[in-house]
């Protein structure tokens, strides 16, 4: 099953990167056997983008900067695809008996084939419960990819349905 969740339209930015932290935090310290990756934006202050890395639940390894510095007035995308690519190669082999397999987005890259897409499959493929956060502008394509094992949830529900596939009372 692939629950997935969106935002409001006026939802400050990397809102939905700190639930999933949170949330993946909160079931990490009750001891429950969550897998997969979570991303963090680190803010440099209001005139330059953030910094965003990939921590890979379970991997000792550090935080992967999944973003590159352009400079000021860039335009183009900031996403280094080589560090997300390794970022889906560290969490692998973490997937193993994990109950819930939380991924940061079914973002631009895995509407293209890439990034986290295949890992996706794979634990869904084996059962896995899958958690993840779908933007507005991916939604029909997340879509065509999940077909009827894609499952919407209110942001406020996420907690909920992750407990309750570990048959742990909220």
């Amino acid at each position: 099953m692939l629950a997935w969740f969106s935002t409001d339209e006026g939802a400050a930015p990397g809102a939905a990167d700190r639930l999933i932290e949170d949330l993946a935090t909160d079931l990490r310290a009750r001891g429950l056997a969550v897998a997969g990756a979570v991303q963090r934006n680190l803010d440099l202050g209001p005139d330059c983008a953030c910094d965003m890395e990939i921590v890979v639940l379970g991997d000792p390894g550090a935080p992967l900067r999944i973003s590159q510095s352009l400079g000021p007035g860039a335009q183009g995308c900031r996403l280094d695809t080589g560090a997300l690519e390794e970022a889906v190669a560290r969490t692998a082999p973490h997937l193993d008996g994990a109950g819930l397999v939380v991924i940061p987005k079914f973002g631009r890259q895995e509407a293209m084939g890439r990034g986290f897409r295949d890992l996706i499959g794979r634990a869904a493929a084996e059962g896995q419960p899958v958690l993840l956060y779908v933007p507005r502008q991916q939604q029909a394509a997340f879509l065509d990819f999940a077909g009827d094992l894609a499952v919407r949830l209110d942001p406020q529900a996420l907690r909920g349905w992750c407990l309750d596939r570990f048959a742990v009372p909220s």
